[in-house]
């Protein structure tokens, strides 16, 4: 029997989260398109999965027996395509640095000027993706290494926080709270924030932060997929946005204002790789950003 690895991905994300409608929004696919694609693992394997009630959805004993062999094969599977890639990457002399919107800011552009003098042989790839999709990218090996915003699910590999940046809130320049020289999260309240399904909910409420320290939750914007659209929303004044001081830097534009946040934890940035596998070019990089750091 053939089966798509796609298929046990959407076991998994229904069996971990007891729901199709959860398991979906984590998958970021449709409810009939989950269900049909758990069906016909069901009926490749001639036997339920799970016991489907108006109430709830369990695991039935073959689900339960399907369940760490299914996690364990995707694993296996996602860490030779990995691996697969690396090697690829490395064999060519190519490092693959991951990133999400300004990544590591002036630090990173001064870590890939100073290690391409040092390694002439070697071609650097800056990669970027949408909100917290480095993680994922040096999972599958998209990517050698990456700077990664924290919080993140940064099992399976070395982090070492390299900066720190403070956060500041981005609204359209004509916004009444955008001639203000600085901001309290509190004084935010009624400014509603943008806000993406990509990105795990943790990373979300943390730069949203939620709760509120009275223990509110933040007003809702608009949904965004990357920085781009964040500024426009941004720029049409339909909500703000907060984000690192260096977003002020690098999408400096006459319509959006950023204001510094004054009593909200800094943003820490990370550089990563995996634990196991990595490209023979990582330490001769990650000692380069090292050095800038200690120096900085």
């Amino acid at each position: 029997m053939d089966v798509d690895t796609r298929a046990l991905k959407y076991f998994i994300a229904v069996a971990e989260e007891l729901s199709f409608s959860r398991a979906a929004a984590r998958l970021y696919v449709s409810q009939p398109s989950l269900s049909r694609q758990i069906q016909r693992l069901e009926n490749d394997l001639r036997t339920p999965l799970f016991q489907r009630t108006s109430r709830d959805v369990r695991l039935t004993p073959a689900g339960q027996a399907l369940l760490p062999a299914a996690k364990d094969l995707i694993e296996q599977w996602t860490d030779a395509f990995r691996q697969a890639r690396v090697t690829a990457a490395a064999h060519d002399r190519v490092l693959r640095i991951g990133f999400q919107a300004t990544g590591a800011g002036k630090l990173g552009t001064r870590a890939r000027a100073l290690f391409e003098e040092r390694h002439p042989g070697v071609s650097v790839e800056p990669r970027s993706f949408d909100w917290a999709g480095e993680v994922a990218a040096l999972r599958e090996g998209l990517v050698d290494v990456a700077y990664v915003w924290l919080p993140a699910d940064t099992r399976g590999l070395t982090c070492t926080v390299i900066a720190t940046e403070p956060r500041v809130l981005g609204l359209h320049s004509g916004h009444p709270l955008a001639s203000r020289k600085s901001l309290t999260i509190m004084e935010i309240a009624d400014v509603p924030l943008v806000w993406t399904r990509k990105a795990p909910r943790f990373w979300v409420d943390w730069w949203a932060v939620n709760p509120r320290p009275d223990g509110s939750e933040p007003r809702w914007g608009p949904e965004n997929d990357n920085p781009e659209e964040q500024l426009e929303h941004v720029a049409a004044g339909v909500a703000g946005a907060i984000a690192p001081r260096s977003m002020a830097w690098y999408y400096a534009r006459p319509d959006i204002t950023w204001v510094p946040l004054t009593d909200v934890e800094p943003l820490r940035i990370a550089l990563a790789w995996p634990e196991r596998g990595a490209s023979d070019l990582v330490p001769p990089f990650a000692a380069v950003v090292r050095e800038l750091t200690a120096t900085a």
